[in-house]
């Protein structure tokens, strides 16, 4: 029967205003992060979506998108920890003009081969994101769950769970959008794109 995994980014940090790669790194979300916490929660009781679980990354940026969300379902998230943002390495709190040119110039040519030094391996990490949806999934068929997780770890898995080179990642999904809406069907191996990156505010 499969699963419906209503994949959601956390609501915009500190960082990310900046377009500083955050990663593993605990950075708070910004007022407008807490708006767009509020709003999905909002969007999801006023279109009366039937969440019948919550899963959402260890990390506090994670946690405080799902909070209204959890309180408004009235369902109590569970903490995955493999649903955790891929850690940047050299990269971790900083902006690309601070990094070395050749760094990431190799980076935007192949993330997987030209991974910031120091960084998760990138495929590791895809992995890591694909079976960690697939457990949830398992675990909630039939269900309709809502993941509350980061930006490059969706992406990362999507592109596993849908067969796109792990490489090709930033070029087929540039952008999730904070707080917005990624839906997939999983039932055991097949994965299946319902939408993509809704807007919830």
């Amino acid at each position: 029967m499969g699963a419906r995994l209503l994949l959601v980014r956390h609501g915009e940090t500190e960082w990310h205003a900046e377009n500083r790669y955050a990663g593993t790194s605990e950075v708070g979300l910004t007022d407008r992060g807490r708006r767009q916490a509020e709003g999905l929660a909002a969007h999801l009781t006023a279109t009366g979506e039937r969440i019948t679980a919550l899963y959402r990354s260890p990390q506090g940026r994670a946690a405080a998108t799902a909070e209204p969300s959890a309180r408004a379902l009235g369902l109590e998230p569970v903490v995955l920890d493999d649903l955790r943002e891929v850690h940047f390495g050299i990269a971790e709190g900083r902006v690309l003009s601070e990094l070395d040119p050749q760094v990431v110039a190799a980076f935007r040519a192949d993330p997987v081969a030209g991974a910031f030094p120091g960084a998760e391996p990138t495929a590791e990490a895809a992995r890591r994101g694909a079976a960690a949806l697939r457990t949830i999934a398992a675990r909630e068929d039939g269900g309709r769950v809502l993941v509350v997780a980061h930006n490059t770890l969706i992406r990362l898995s999507l592109c596993e769970l849908l067969g796109i080179p792990v490489r090709d990642y930033r070029r087929v999904f540039p952008r999730l959008e904070n707080a917005a809406i990624t839906e997939i069907g999983v039932d055991d191996d097949a994965t299946s794109l319902r939408r993509f990156n809704l807007p919830t505010s």
